[in-house]
């Protein structure tokens, strides 16, 4: 079961960081210069590649599950950052809000579900 909570949970950065990728700061709805494009770009084709890996990592579960692991550190880091932000530059627009909840609740409650599974494997 929980392989297939990863699949699910992947469609958020794959769509997500193909969008930005595509797009750039235009996903975002707002008006920005190349280099704003630019990073907006780069860091949107990182969403993707963890979300890619994320399916790999389901794709043969037993054997890559410290993978999985590894990304859920990443984007629950990912996450502070944007908490911070909210705390110095004051509350992003509620697609910030909701991917915050996927940074840090859904990601860590996934990780902690592989930390029980492998207890009891």
């Amino acid at each position: 079961m929980l392989p297939w909570l990863i699949r699910l949970a992947a469609i958020v950065p794959i769509t997500a960081g193909l969008a930005g990728a595509l797009t750039g700061a235009g996903f975002l709805g707002e008006p920005a210069g190349a280099a704003t494009g630019s990073h907006m770009r780069y860091l949107s084709g990182l969403l993707l590649g963890i979300g890619l890996a994320a399916l790999w990592c389901a794709a043969d579960w037993p054997r890559r599950r410290d993978g999985f692991g590894l990304l859920c550190v990443l984007v629950t880091l990912g996450g502070a950052a944007r908490a911070l932000g909210w705390v110095l530059d004051g509350a992003p627009p509620w697609p910030h809000r909701l991917a915050l909840v996927m940074e840090l609740g859904v990601v860590p409650v996934l990780w902690w579900a592989t930390r029980a599974t492998t207890k009891t494997s």
